[in-house]
C-alpha cells in the first residue's frame, strides 16, 4: 500500500471517528429528549420521520453539490448543516415547541446528513483507486466500522451519563461542539483525489445528470436495484429499532429516568459494531458469495427482532441487541463492496446517494407507523412487526444472488491466504 493510500484511510478514519462521536452524543437518550419535550410515542417518532424526509427530499440537490462543487465541499457543507440544526433541535426542547416546529428542525437534519450520504464513501473509493490501493475493500470499511463503533461506545456512553448528572440538553452542546471540530479536519486534510468537479454545468443540467445516472447505475443495474429495494425495510426497521430501544429498555429495567442505562445500551450496540467489523475479514473466507452473507445476515437480523419482541426481560433484550447490531455491523461492508463493484466512478456518488434516498424513504414510513403500535400495543409488540417489515428483504438478497455479479464472489487475496 502507497503512502498516499495510507494517508487516505487515516483522513477517512479520523472523519468517521470524529462524525460518528459529535452524533453518538445524543443517540443513547435522543427519544427520551423528544418525549421530556412534551411529544407521544407516536409524535417523537414523525419526528425522526420528519428528519428521513429530509434526507429524502435533498440527496439529489446535495448530490449536486457533490459532482459540481466537490465532495470535501459537501462533507463540509453538512458538518455546519448538522451544527446549526442540532443547536435548533435545542432551542425547540427549551420552549416546548409543538410538532411542527419539531419538524422543520428534523427536516434540516436530515438535509445535514445528505451532504455527508455517497459523498463520503465516494470520496474514499475514488482517492484509493487514485493512490494504487490494490487490497480489499472491506477491510477499510470494516475498519471504519470498528472506529465508528468506538466513537459511539464513548459518545454514547458519555451522554447518557452527562445527561444523569445534568439535564438532557447537554449531550446537544457536546455534539455541536465536536461538529465544530469536525469541521477543522475536514478543511485541513480532505482532498478530492482521483475525481474533478464539474463545476461548469448549470444547476438543471446537474440535476439531470444526477437522475439519470441514479437510473443508469442503480435501477437498471439489477444486482445494484435489488439491493436498493431491500434497503427501505432494513433502514426503516433499523432507526425504529435503534431509538425505541431506549424508553423500551428503561421500561423493562423499571426506572424512566436511568438515563445512564439508555447511554450504555447504545453503548453495548457501539460494542457489537465494533465486534462486527473486526471479524469481517474472517467471516469473508467462509463464503464463496457476497450475497450469501447477506443473506445469513438478514435472517437473522429478523430472528433477533422477533425474539426482543416476545422475550421482554431486560437482559435478555441487551444481548439480543448486541447480536442484532453486531450481524448489522457485519453485513454492512459486505453490502458497500457489493456494490461499489459495479459502479463507475463517475456514477458512485450519485449512486451511493440514490441508495440512501430509498433507504430514508422506508424511514418516513416505518418509523411513525411502529411508533403507533408501539402507542396502541406496546414496545414489544412493535418488535414483533417491525421483524415481520424487515423480512421482506430478504427475497430482494435471494435475487440479487441470482444475477451473478461479478462483485459477488469473494476473493482471497495473497495476504489473507
Amino acid at each position: 500500500m502507497t503512502d498516499d493510500a495510507r494517508r487516505v484511510q487515516r483522513t477517512y478514519l479520523a472523519l468517521t471517528l470524529l462524525t460518528t462521536l459529535a452524533a453518538s452524543f445524543i443517540w443513547g437518550v435522543n427519544t427520551l429528549f423528544l418525549l421530556d419535550a412534551g411529544l407521544s410515542n407516536a409524535e417523537a417518532f414523525a419526528a425522526n420521520a420528519f428528519f428521513s424526509a429530509g434526507q429524502v427530499l435533498f440527496e439529489v440537490p446535495t448530490g449536486v453539490v457533490a459532482d459540481t462543487r466537490g465532495r470535501r465541499f459537501s462533507f463540509m457543507l453538512g458538518a455546519g448543516t448538522l451544527l446549526l440544526s442540532t443547536l435548533l433541535y435545542l432551542a425547540m426542547w427549551n420552549v416546548h415547541a409543538p410538532l411542527w416546529g419539531w419538524a422543520i428542525a428534523s427536516v434540516l437534519l436530515g438535509l445535514g446528513f445528505t451532504f455527508f450520504s455517497g459523498a463520503t464513501e465516494a470520496w474514499l473509493v475514488d482517492a484509493l483507486s487514485a493512490t494504487g490501493f490494490t487490497g480489499d475493500l472491506e477491510s477499510v470499511f470494516g475498519r471504519a466500522q470498528v472506529v465508528g463503533g468506538a466513537a459511539m461506545l464513548v459518545g454514547s456512553v458519555a451522554g447518557g451519563v452527562i445527561a444523569q448528572l445534568t439535564d438532557l440538553g447537554v449531550p446537544y452542546i457536546a455534539r455541536a461542539a465536536f461538529l465544530g471540530l469536525t469541521l477543522v479536519i475536514a478543511w485541513l486534510y480532505m482532498r478530492d483525489i482521483g475525481f474533478s468537479p464539474a463545476r461548469g454545468v448549470t444547476p438543471v443540467t446537474a440535476v439531470r445528470t444526477v437522475i439519470t445516472g441514479a437510473v443508469d447505475g442503480g435501477l437498471r443495474n439489477r444486482p445494484v436495484r435489488w439491493l436498493m429495494f431491500a434497503s427501505p425495510f432494513v433502514t426503516g426497521v433499523g432507526f425504529y429499532a435503534f431509538y425505541a430501544l431506549q424508553p423500551y429498555l428503561l421500561e423493562l429495567y423499571g426506572d424512566p429516568n436511568a438515563y445512564g442505562i439508555a447511554g450504555l445500551a447504545a453503548a453495548l450496540l457501539a460494542g457489537a459494531q465494533i465486534a462486527g467489523g473486526l471479524i469481517v475479514p474472517w467471516v469473508r473466507r467462509l463464503f464463496a458469495l457476497r450475497t450469501d452473507i447477506l443473506v445469513l445476515a438478514g435472517v437473522l437480523e429478523v430472528a433477533m427482532l422477533a425474539l426482543l419482541g416476545l422475550m421482554p426481560v431486560f437482559w435478555i433484550a441487551v444481548a439480543l441487541l448486541a447480536v442484532w447490531a453486531m450481524v448489522g455491523a457485519l453485513s454492512m461492508p459486505v453490502r458497500q463492496s457489493f456494490i461499489n463493484g459495479l459502479i463507475p466512478s463517475e456514477q458512485r456518488a450519485t449512486v451511493l446517494s440514490f441508495d440512501s434516498l430509498i433507504g430514508s424513504a422506508g424511514g418516513v414510513v416505518a418509523q411513525p407507523a411502529l411508533g403507533r403500535v408501539a402507542d396502541i400495543g406496546g414496545y414489544a409488540a412493535s418488535y414483533v412487526v417491525a421483524a415481520g417489515v424487515q423480512a421482506l428483504a430478504v427475497p430482494f438478497y435471494l435475487l440479487a444472488r441470482r444475477e451473478r455479479a461479478h462483485s459477488d464472489p469473494i476473493a482471497v487475496i495473497p495476504a489473507e491466504a
